[in-house]
């Protein structure tokens, strides 16, 4: 149940800044120095890194879930 909240915040993430950053790319291409237009091999390999990060940084919250008794943390609440 963690880990598809932090999947779906990755996948929601990833919707919204690709195209910002393909759009983004438009407007920096014309003040940066040989920047002429997107490198779908960069922008594959800074997708797979986000989503590796945000996978590990979902498993830490998982893994302390998964650990803990579900009828002691009833009674706690």
């Amino acid at each position: 149940m963690v880990m598809r909240g932090a999947v779906i915040q990755i996948a929601i993430g990833l919707a919204i800044g690709l195209p910002a950053a393909v759009l983004g790319v438009r407007f920096v291409k014309t003040q940066l120095y040989e920047i002429t237009s997107v490198h779908p091999i960069l922008v594959l390999g800074a997708t797979a890194t986000l989503m590796a990060a945000a996978c590990v940084a979902g498993i830490i919250p998982a893994r302390h879930a998964a650990s803990i008794d579900p009828a002691q943390a009833l009674r706690s609440e």
